[in-house]
């Protein structure tokens, strides 16, 4: 295999721009390599198979969707926090739109279900503890609630673009902060 760093984003980043326009039938080795302008045969060099190319894919989607250290200083303002993240939704979207299409996937193939299941559960905790230690208010359960929240809320963006378009997205946002991670633990 294949070990230039720089090649292999270049292919993984093609490959999520033919998984998010063709979808998981249209990504093949070939149409990888025809998206990142290489020869013929390139792809193989770097990825043995199919099922470790998407694999790839799960984790360089993590790469490209990681904040800019700078949005993680403090102080926290949650809902501040929530709007970056749907701005970087928005900016990546050939990113998450291929992220659902691994999720598609994953429901048929079980290796790759594995694999997305331990992906996003070690980030689901790495989320909640990161929230945690930074002080904001909520506990574990609330944080869990926002991730499914946002999540929703992001896969309609993605979607069905418009949909929300008549509702105030960021007032939308503030109140799911509001109920889902109360300032005062009682309410």
């Amino acid at each position: 295999m294949r070990q230039n760093p720089e090649r292999r984003a270049a292919l993984l980043d093609a490959a999520i721009e033919v998984l998010a326009r063709e979808g998981s039938r249209g990504l093949t080795l070939r149409a990888v390599d025809a998206e990142a302008g290489v020869p013929t045969g390139t792809a193989s060099n770097y990825f043995a198979h199919r099922a470790q190319l998407l694999v790839q894919i799960l984790h360089r989607t993590r790469e490209r969707l990681t904040p800019d250290p700078a949005d993680l200083t403090g102080p926290f303002d949650t809902k501040v926090l929530l709007g970056r993240l749907l701005e970087r939704m928005r900016r990546e979207r050939s990113v998450h739109t291929a992220m659902l299409e691994l999720r598609l996937e994953a429901t048929r193939r079980p290796e790759l279900q594995e694999a997305l299941a331990g992906f996003q559960g070690a980030e689901l905790e790495a989320n909640i503890a990161w929230h945690l230690e930074a002080g904001l208010p909520g506990d574990r359960q609330g944080v869990v609630l926002i991730y499914l929240a946002m999540l929703g809320l992001i896969v309609d963006d993605l979607t069905v673009p418009g949909l929300l378009d008549p509702h105030d997205v960021e007032g939308l946002i503030g109140t799911m902060v509001e109920r889902l991670l109360p300032e005062d633990p009682a309410d």
